[in-house]
């Protein structure tokens, strides 16, 4: 399968790491741009069997060619959004002190245009909001375009929340807390 991204080196975002506050600094601004990567009929079925929603317009390309108003089969909405994942693993830098990343969920989501049969998709990050709600935790709210290459309109835009988790901080003793 080809559902790949298309450049198999590692961004310059993947590889720089920003402290908390210069992720604060970025708010307002465009973080980066994923990869393309394309989403080929097997990768598209592959999708479907795994979710249980094999519905003719996303895997039988005979009659989405003979039905479809595409003229052929279409990516599921939610294999794009899932996509963002990866694709902001590709765009996002780091974070200094860095653990691990989670999805913390969506706060606004649109299917706005159709992504037929081997089209090829990016992420698109814009940073919203960073917030610090308990040591360690750090909420960062990214506005993303999932655009396909060559159309007028983006696929998806939605509004996505990740929480990255921070090693804690070794932990430095005020004085001499020895037994003798």
């Amino acid at each position: 399968m080809d559902g790949a991204r298309t450049q198999a080196e590692e961004t310059p975002r993947q590889r720089e790491r920003l402290s908390v506050a210069a992720w604060q600094a970025l708010v307002g601004k465009r973080l980066g741009a994923s990869g393309w990567h394309c989403l080929d009929q097997e990768r598209i079925s592959q999708y479907a069997a795994c979710v249980c929603d094999e519905y003719w317009l996303h895997c039988d390309p005979e009659r989405a060619a003979a039905e479809s108003p595409t003229g052929g089969t279409i990516a599921h909405g939610l294999l794009s959004l899932s996509l963002i994942s990866a694709m902001a693993e590709e765009a996002l830098p780091r974070m200094e002190g860095e653990q691990s990343v989670l999805n913390y969920g969506f706060n606004r989501v649109r299917f706005v245009a159709p992504v037929p049969v081997n089209a090829r998709l990016r992420g698109l990050f814009d940073l919203i909001a960073l917030e610090q709600p308990r040591a360690g935790h750090v909420t960062v709210t990214c506005a993303v375009t999932i655009e396909r290459e060559g159309a007028a309109k983006p696929a998806v835009v939605a509004e996505w929340l990740h929480r990255r988790i921070l090693k804690p901080r070794p932990h430095t003793p005020q004085g001499d807390d020895r037994c003798d």
